[in-house]
């Protein structure tokens, strides 16, 4: 999606966020944009982002914050151990975090794009 972000985070949003909803879309358009501010420590993958607000233009969002993408996780046998949730606020796109539900299961942003990925 850009060279600017590392290739995992620029993964995951560019299968998180629908080329074909119009919202997305203005999400989208953001990206190129980005900087990643911070990472959770922990290791899970989640991510907030730094946007100069003035080189691009707000999604329709309203000004609080709002989820712009739930996508569950699906394992290739099925589990659902999480989810990707997309985060913006005011309209600009804000964070990514990769939610576990399992304690069987790891789930990093590295599983969360293997399991995103299309049925090949």
């Amino acid at each position: 999606m850009t060279d600017s972000l590392p290739d995992d985070v620029a993964d995951v949003l560019d299968l998180a966020l629908n080329p074909d909803e119009p919202f997305h879309v203005a999400l989208r358009r953001q990206v190129p944009q980005f900087r990643v501010q911070s990472r959770c420590k922990c290791g899970c993958g989640t991510t907030y982002f730094e946007l100069d607000t003035d080189q691009v233009e707000p999604a329709p969002t309203g000004l609080g914050t709002v989820v712009a993408a739930d996508i569950q996780l699906l394992t290739e046998t099925g589990e659902c151990p999480g989810e990707v949730l997309v985060f913006a606020q005011g309209g600009y796109l804000s964070w990514l975090e990769v939610c576990s539900w399992s304690d069987d299961i790891e789930v990093n942003l590295a599983a969360a794009r293997r399991w995103l990925q299309p049925p090949s």
